[in-house]
């Protein structure tokens, strides 16, 4: 048995339960991984209030939260390739089988091994907030010079996108709030404090001839009132976006991917910024702060505390 925090119906959080549940046992192309740590995201919270059905929907109750985890392989299933028992490996819990708890199924085609050189916190940011940021960036494809904005920079996404864009020579101006400053500007990020005034006159005083592009966190109205100031496009999640001539990411949940970012955290190139790890116990009032839109960087559950 593994202890588990989940949900048992959609809804808010007062769904969610803790549980214990058997461990899973993996199917063909699936993995048994012990969670060392896992990630928060603010699509766990969306999950659980019923927002994607196309992705949870059919699923039984209580629900597990939580989409990525770093940890140790315990079971290999059929079919799987270059995986094995003992190793250490990150990737995305597209089995619907949850991170937050004990032990999860991973998806062996979106599971890969970590450097002994990563933490185990820093590599269950990777397969959402790292490969995210890495794929809005290769879909946009900026020369270097351009100019991206970055609409909602403070959190796991947005930071690494402001890393991976210097990195490859952009200039980037983020937006987020007071608490965020430093933050933002530890990243070579010019900050823009939406909580001052106009942010669409602010944005226009800092890049008068617009942004190149834009990268949108936030969605929404927030993200409509930016928009005509870049002239690309693209949205981590909000399908609207059409509607201002933009794009959503497209996604690649494969282990190239989670192999690159792995390997630019090794190179210094990418810090996930984690700003609070927390037990198991008390991953409620991790996914709480995320929800209220008030946290940080990267906040992950580890479960070594």
């Amino acid at each position: 048995m593994s202890k588990a925090l989940g949900y048992k119906a959609f809804g808010d959080a007062g769904e969610q339960v803790s549980f214990d549940r058997p461990d899973p046992v993996p199917g063909p192309g699936e993995v048994l991984v012990r969670v060392a740590a896992a990630g928060v995201n603010p699509l766990d919270h969306k999950l659980r209030s019923g927002h994607a059905p196309f992705i949870n929907g059919e699923l039984p109750f209580p629900q597990v939260l939580g989409m990525e985890a770093a940890g140790t392989v315990l079971a290999v299933g059929e079919d799987v390739t270059g995986l094995a028992v003992g190793d250490r490996v990150t990737g995305f819990a597209l089995t619907g089988a949850g991170t937050y708890a004990e032990t999860t199924l991973l998806l062996g085609t979106s599971t890969a091994r970590i450097p002994d050189a990563l933490p185990d916190t820093w590599a269950a940011t990777i397969p959402v907030a790292g490969t995210t940021a890495l794929d809005v960036l290769d879909q946009l494809d900026l020369p270097a010079g351009s100019s991206l904005l970055v609409n909602g920079i403070g959190g796991g996404v947005g930071i690494a996108v402001a890393q991976l864009a210097r990195d490859r020579g952009l200039v980037v101006t983020g937006t987020a709030s007071t608490a965020k400053r430093d933050l933002v500007t530890s990243t070579g990020a010019t900050f823009v404090d939406y909580t001052q005034g106009d942010v669409v006159e602010l944005l226009r005083a800092a890049a008068p001839d617009g942004f190149d592009a834009l990268v949108d966190n936030v969605g929404g109205d927030p993200m409509r009132a930016v928009a005509p100031l870049a002239r690309k496009i693209v949205s981590i999640g909000d399908f609207s976006v059409g509607e201002v001539g933009g794009v959503v990411v497209e996604r690649r949940v494969d282990r190239a991917g989670l192999e690159r970012v792995a390997e630019l955290m090794v190179a210094g190139k990418l810090d996930p910024h984690i700003t609070a790890t927390y037990p198991l116990s008390r991953a409620d009032e991790a996914l709480a702060l995320v929800e209220s839109l008030h946290a940080k960087g990267k906040l992950v559950i580890d479960l070594s505390l």
